[in-house]
């Protein structure tokens, strides 16, 4: 499975969101520091879930990275998260 399949299921199975997008942007980060030279070390997450109404930013992200504790202890290198409930995102 790959990374992003990966990443999508343990989303999936830990926030039941309403939407979910998840974006390689590994290429953009060819030559840097952390990126692997067979890509997926980098991505986008957007997620829209319910799990986090009532709950700050910070603790929404916490979640995100509790439920990805061993692709961010292996090949993923970094995230760009995107957390909302579903109100924020139909704003």
């Amino acid at each position: 499975m790959s990374v992003r399949a990966t990443i999508e299921a343990k989303l999936t199975a830990a926030l039941a969101p309403q939407s979910l997008e998840v974006i390689d942007n590994s290429g953009h980060h060819v030559g840097h520091a952390g990126a692997h030279p067979e890509g997926e070390s980098h991505f986008k997450v957007v997620v829209v879930a319910s799990a986090f109404d009532g709950k700050t930013r910070v603790a929404r992200q916490r979640m995100v990275y509790e439920a990805l504790a061993e692709e961010m202890a292996g090949r993923v290198h970094a995230l760009e998260l995107s957390t909302l409930t579903p109100e924020e995102a139909g704003a």
